[in-house]
């Protein structure tokens, strides 16, 4: 039983790393920018969650109004810096986006401290269910796996499925001919963007009561998160919903049964995947 829960606490895990890689894989594997203060975003929404609920004593209502800001934060980049970025090669690129992490982690240092912080799980999802007569698993961790399973699902079906889907699938693959048709391709790219940001600050918000609010903490996860993108390919949504899983699992399994190698366990399920798929498990979206 006690490997079922961590079997679920992976899954949840790997969902989570699924939201916040899907926006890394939309803005690397469309836009072709390689943004390595994408876990800044996560940072950021992670400390709106926290601030916000402090204000407001909710984080029902913390969320979409940390979402609406990042969103902002999102366009405002986009068109500011990144669309500067997209006809430069990657040097620019990491340079730029390293830059980014430094002013973030400045900002918030400066505007929030370097204490760590909590937020607390709201009272509707605050309790566990028995598995066992000793053994519960938290009702908060089902709900963020559900978000996330709801937000693949509404991805997959945006971009298979309607119009824009296509556009952006079609910009990804010959940006001039996009243009040539008429489609403002630079509001498309900005579009883009800002749900790629929105992306990885909801996945900081929803993770903020499980996992705490630290100094950082955006910097420890985004090597997972291109292990994520590069594993299931670079572009494709799918794919990040496969190698995120397989990393969750793959990890918090592994510090369960084989806890002298679990450091490695990520790296060593990359290497194997890549020595099979070079290009990643599926191909774009």
């Amino acid at each position: 039983m006690e490997l079922l829960i961590q079997l679920l606490n992976g899954i949840q895990y790997g969902l989570l790393l699924f939201l916040l890689a899907s926006g890394l894989t939309l803005i690397f594997g469309i836009l072709g920018v390689l943004n390595l203060a994408h876990g800044s975003f996560y940072m950021v929404g992670a400390y709106l969650a926290f601030w916000l609920t402090e204000r407001t004593g909710s984080l029902w209502v913390a969320i979409p109004l940390g979402l609406a800001i990042v969103f902002l934060l999102g366009l405002l980049l986009e068109r500011g810096l990144f669309s500067r970025l997209y006809h430069r090669d990657h040097l620019h690129q990491v340079l730029l986006t390293f830059g980014l992490i430094l002013i973030f982690e400045e900002l918030r240092s400066v505007l929030l401290g370097d204490d760590v912080h909590g937020v607390p799980v709201p009272a509707l999802l605050s309790q566990s269910i028995p598995l066992t007569e000793t053994l519960s698993y938290p009702i908060y961790r089902l709900f963020i796996s559900g978000v996330c399973l709801a937000i693949a699902a509404g991805m997959y079906a945006v971009i298979q499925k309607t119009k824009i889907g296509m556009m952006i699938r079609a910009g990804s693959t010959n940006r001039e001919m996009v243009q040539s048709l008429g489609i403002n391709i630079g509001l498309l790219y900005t579009l883009v963007f800002a749900v790629g940001v929105t992306l990885a600050g909801l996945a900081g918000m929803i993770a903020a009561p499980v996992s705490s609010v630290f100094p950082g903490m955006g910097n420890q996860i985004i090597i997972i998160c291109f292990v994520v993108a590069i594993i299931g390919g670079i572009g494709s949504i799918k794919g990040a919903l496969v190698a995120a899983l397989m990393i969750g699992i793959a990890d918090t399994v592994g510090v369960v049964l084989l806890p002298e190698f679990s450091g490695v366990a990520v790296y060593l399920l990359m290497a194997v995947v890549l020595l099979w798929r070079p290009q990643g498990l599926f191909k774009v979206a």
